[in-house]
């Protein structure tokens, strides 16, 4: 009997040793939740030219944006955006958003993630005597160039401007963020 318990805890002894980990805790974790703030620069198709119609443009809007995105966990994120598009305006034609949303990466991979968005809001342009509900659908892509820095290498979103005429602006971004948490 006494030779079969040294026999069993010879052979279990060793199996529990390769099962065990060296660490119980991690050595290092990441916070769940950042905040990051950032600039950007946008290009636009306005979808109004002037005739009460919703119409492609002779020409593109630019304009400069602010940016934030907080991230809560890994697939719980929001984003918030204003944009003022006020460079090369036909027949001075000009568009501002401002909204906010939800944000799902896809997968990050060496640095780089895409993501979807779905963002809520107002938009307003020299065209209109009030403010128009809006709904932006979008997606980019992400480059974590350092642990506080990541460059917005591209971002387009499509838009729904609830207004008569219905409008459909959209465009694409850069931009680079700091992570301030």
């Amino acid at each position: 009997m006494r030779r079969l318990l040294i026999l069993a805890l010879f052979f279990l002894f060793p199996a529990a040793a390769v099962t065990a980990h060296a660490q119980v805790a991690p050595a290092a974790t990441r916070n769940a939740m950042s905040l990051s703030a950032g600039a950007e620069g946008s290009v636009f198709q306005p979808d109004y030219a002037d005739q009460g119609i919703a119409q492609t443009s002779p020409n593109r809007l630019y304009g400069v944006g602010a940016y934030a995105d907080f991230r809560i966990s890994r697939w719980v994120q929001l984003e918030g955006e204003g944009r003022w598009l006020r460079f090369n305006e036909y027949k001075g034609i000009n568009e501002d958003s401002y909204m906010v949303g939800p944000r799902v990466p896809v997968h990050t991979f060496h640095g780089w993630t895409p993501y979807g968005k779905v963002l809520f809001g107002l938009g307003t342009g020299s065209f209109l005597t009030g403010t128009a509900g809006t709904i932006a659908f979008g997606g980019g892509v992400d480059y974590r160039l350092t642990r506080k820095l990541t460059v917005r290498a591209f971002d387009f979103e499509y838009q729904y401007w609830h207004v008569t005429p219905t409008l459909w602006p959209y465009g694409g971004s850069a931009g680079i963020s700091y992570t301030i948490f």
